[in-house]
């Protein structure tokens, strides 16, 4: 799908062709009035999509990014203020616990309380040799960012949640079905699995409903500038549906778990794959 591969972590504009984040599609219809939103990574991709939606739906939204995506994270803010609603940027990076409490106190003390969690930021770097490819720093970053920072980030934010809040997860096909090139990255997402079932249960008490996006391959920056230029043709092609989705197919989902529509259900992974079953 890419013309070149780019520089990690990538900006939206360097993407060719560009992401469909549903700028000029998504249609909200209060489904999150007065709701607090906190995204990670939320800047572009996945998490760019879950930023309008959510806004055009009537939450206010804080997004955080890495400091090299200002351009892009800017970009998702006037996007959020242009429905009317709060934007709140935070700029730091997640593998350091003092970056998560800090993302959750500027939530609180700008919106006063969170209700709604959605721990979308991730890190991957796919490597031919496989195992033998992964360095210990890589790993590290990995399952900081993917995991550690998962936790961190939850155990910040329930204190702040009240009953009816929703703490919504990004988990991956590969948690179910790992590539070897991604052997680190598949097994963060079979954690965030684990975590997200067990973690419904540890909160059902509170209130507070958590489940978890499993997308398959979406045309997001993280794509052209983790993967080689091989796997980055043809990205998606070999799902039933013959093609990656774009993140604005995966908004609706997020808007759904987050909104009280989605109120009995909790401890679940729902698959956006394109046809490609979870197991």
């Amino acid at each position: 799908m890419a013309e070149t591969a780019i520089e990690h972590p990538g900006l939206t504009d360097e993407m060719h062709p560009e992401p469909d984040h549903g700028e000029q599609t998504y249609r909200g219809t209060g489904r999150l009035a007065g709701k607090r939103a906190v995204i990670t990574g939320g800047d572009s991709g996945i998490g760019r999509a879950v930023a309008i939606a959510f806004a055009r739906e009537g939450a206010d939204v804080l997004i955080s990014y890495l400091p090299d995506e200002e351009k892009d994270a800017r970009d998702t803010a006037r996007l959020v203020e242009e429905a009317g609603r709060r934007a709140v940027t935070v700029p730091g990076d997640l593998v350091e616990q003092s970056q998560c409490a800090a993302v959750v106190a500027r939530a609180v003390e700008e919106f006063g309380g969170i209700d709604v969690l959605v721990s979308n930021a991730a890190h991957q770097m796919a490597q031919e040799d496989g195992l033998l490819g992964i360095g210990d720093e890589q790993f590290d970053r990995v399952m900081k960012t993917n995991v550690y920072a998962l936790f961190w980030l939850c155990k910040a934010a329930v204190p702040h949640m009240g009953e009816g809040s929703a703490i919504i997860t990004t988990s991956s096909i590969q948690g179910f079905q790992p590539s070897p090139q991604l052997l680190d990255y598949a097994t963060s997402k079979a954690a965030i699995v684990n975590f997200t079932k067990g973690l419904a249960q540890d909160l059902a008490g509170r209130g507070i409903r958590v489940n978890s996006v499993a997308p398959g391959p979406v045309w997001t920056p993280l794509i052209p500038a983790t993967m080689p230029p091989d796997a980055v043709e043809g990205f998606g092609e070999d799902t039933p549906l013959g093609r990656a989705a774009q993140p604005a197919e995966l908004a609706p989902l997020y808007v759904f778990l987050a909104s009280g529509e989605s109120s009995y259900l909790t401890g679940e992974v729902v698959g956006v794959t394109g046809g490609k079953p979870l197991t």
